[in-house]
């Protein structure tokens, strides 16, 4: 009988979409997020030179992950309006990746803005929970399906200009690389890294209830709490509009965004890579992808 169970425990551990000689490289992760919310680059404010490293960076982990992208070195220059892209290095910027799918072309797009406040007077304002860690979620998320090869197609947009209207994503929406009806899903992390309550927020399924068969087998056996919610239901904050998803969700293309309540640090100097909850963030990184993993296997 033991034998018995052991052969289905082991066959369940290698079912897809769960994590099993696949886990992602969390000293990387730590490493990302360390770096884009490092004093170097003075809170990655758009047109800043600390944003200019920060999409350097970015750019150059796409290239290194050997990813592809319909933008010359990764870039998507844009005005600041949020229009269509210029060859101008004074504009703000996208960085786009792209994995294309073995088998579709069904596509799957995977969102986290990168700027941040920058300076005031002698302050920094680091952003490592905002946004240092969707940004280095998104690269660790890059990482895997380079190793993985899905069998959808990905495209992963670390985008500019958020914390001034999510001029990134409209800039995106405005100029995409696809028809727009191959978007299956939105994927857009925004703080991710430190709750009190050990909660992620997973916005936008009271909208598209088909996304919760994404989400709920993953919330029944996580060890952090995956809340549904926040997107306007009896009672609750509504979180549908407040981040890069907004203008997709406007042309009613289904997203999933993941985040935290606001805390102490938010918008302040002090958020700052130590105060980060190193357990927390790699427990939610871990789920986001096991999420994405569990669209793959169910996925029309």
């Amino acid at each position: 009988m033991k034998t018995v169970r052991k052969a289905i425990l082991f066959l369940f551990l290698l079912a897809p979409g769960f994590l099993i000689g696949q886990v992602l490289d969390k000293e990387q992760l730590i490493k990302d997020i360390t770096y884009l919310s490092s004093p170097k680059l003075e809170g990655r404010a758009t047109l800043s030179e600390g944003n200019r490293l920060a999409q350097s960076y970015i750019a150059e982990r796409f290239h290194d992950l050997e990813l592809t992208s319909q933008f010359q070195d990764f870039i998507q220059y844009f005005t600041m309006k949020g229009g269509r892209r210029t060859q101008d290095q004074q504009n703000p910027a996208n960085i786009i990746g792209f994995i294309p799918g073995s088998e579709t072309d069904t596509l799957i797009l995977v969102m986290a803005h990168y700027d941040h406040l920058g300076t005031k007077g002698k302050d920094i304002f680091l952003g490592a929970d905002d946004n240092a860690s969707g940004t280095a979620a998104l690269l660790a998320f890059a990482a895997h399906f380079s190793q993985h090869r899905p069998k959808h197609s990905y495209l992963f947009a670390a985008l500019d200009a958020e914390e001034l209207g999510l001029l990134g994503s409209k800039a995106l929406l405005a100029d995409f690389p696809f028809p727009l009806d191959l978007v299956k899903v939105v994927v857009n992390m925004d703080m991710i890294s430190r709750s009190e309550t050990n909660r992620l927020y997973a916005v936008g399924s009271r909208h598209y209830p088909q996304l919760k068969k994404y989400l709920l087998p993953i919330k029944e056996n996580s060890s952090i709490d995956l809340y549904l919610g926040n997107d306007g239901g009896t009672g609750e904050k509504d979180w549908s509009n407040a981040s890069d998803h907004g203008p997709f969700h406007a042309k009613s293309i289904p997203f999933i965004y993941f985040g935290v309540d606001d805390h102490e640090d938010y918008h302040k100097p002090t958020d700052s890579v130590d105060r980060i909850d190193p357990d927390f963030y790699t427990k939610a990184t871990e789920l986001i992808l096991q999420v994405l993993l569990q669209i793959e296997r169910d996925i029309l």
